[in-house]
């Protein structure tokens, strides 16, 4: 029953968020059958590619038709190309998806032992110091942090490639080689968000007197903190997780440019240089399902960390 009502709610947002797209995209200058016809197109050659797009009809009848092709899986063709938007998406998504994992992983790696110690050291020098580095995490802007790993790793040390991409199916190590400094740009605020709140979870479940109890029993203090006050801390925890999830999938517009990563983002950015708007149409469509799947993966999470949520 949980996993419907979210499924639904899910469904609902999806559709609001097409609209909000499709009707924006509406109000940016420029005709589109003036970008699909050519700029050397006579006046008749752009009302038969306005005729053949439909885009003389109205306005409904033009979304109602395109939530209808996408919910079959046809997102429509480009306007400079004819290629279909459905392919181009498929063929990036997965890159950006890559990259937003890889980057979730790094900063789950940081931001767990991080935060849990700044918890169990509250008050002490090291958790003044892991929270200033958290602080300056989160107000670190994402290209100025890309930019200066390029410095370092690539043109200094000469350890890294700059930019540049290759598949994880043609050579695992080669992916992570070329993935690692773009990833690791994208998990820097993300790291210091998750310390932080986790950090804050901790400091409280620490307080609580079942831990304590733990403590008078003379458990082990791994056991203590891994298996009743860590699991106790991962709803809010899996809150910023989700939330961070989010922006990673916004920031790899920026880290795909500055690292040459060919992800969603990247094409995105073309899409809006191109004015192509079928294509600007399927980049926003998949990425706010993205957003979605992510967000009712982290709903059904809190099951696992508290029972008692419904």
């Amino acid at each position: 029953m949980f996993f419907a009502k979210r499924l639904f709610t899910s469904v609902g947002l999806l559709v609001m968020v097409s609209g909000m797209t499709f009707f924006m995209i509406l109000m940016v200058p420029g005709d589109p059958a003036v970008t699909a016809a050519g700029p050397e197109a006579t006046a008749e050659q752009i009302e038969e590619t306005r005729k053949r797009l439909g885009l003389g009809d109205n306005i409904l009848v033009q979304f109602v038709r395109w939530i209808h092709s996408a919910v079959t899986g046809d997102l429509g063709v480009t306007l400079q190309g004819g290629t279909p938007v459905a392919d181009l998406v498929l063929e990036r998504f997965p890159v950006t998806v890559g990259l937003a994992l890889l980057a979730i992983i790094l900063a789950l790696l940081v931001a767990v032992p991080v935060g849990v110690i700044a918890a169990v050291r509250q008050g002490s020098l090291l958790d003044r110091v892991i929270t200033i580095a958290a602080s300056a995490g989160t107000a670190v802007p994402a290209f100025w942090l890309g930019l200066v790993l390029v410095i370092v790793f690539s043109l200094t040390l000469r350890i890294l490639p700059s930019s540049g991409y290759v598949p994880f199916t043609e050579s695992p190590s080669r992916w992570l080689q070329y993935l690692i400094l773009p990833a690791a740009t994208l998990a820097a605020a993300p790291a210091a968000e998750i310390a932080r709140q986790l950090r804050a979870s901790m400091i409280d479940i620490l307080d609580q007197d079942y831990v304590r109890t733990a403590r008078a029993k003379g458990l082990p203090t791994p056991s203590v903190l891994l298996k009743h006050a860590l699991k106790n801390a991962g709803v809010p925890a899996m809150t910023m997780i989700g939330l961070q999830m989010t922006f990673l999938l916004g920031g790899a517009v920026i880290v795909e440019q500055i690292f040459g990563v060919p992800g969603l983002g990247a094409l995105s950015i073309t899409a809006v240089l191109q004015r192509d708007i079928p294509l600007i149409q399927g980049t926003v469509l998949v990425a706010a399902l993205a957003v979605l799947v992510v967000n009712l993966m982290v709903d059904l999470s809190y099951r696992y960390f508290n029972p008692k949520v419904q």
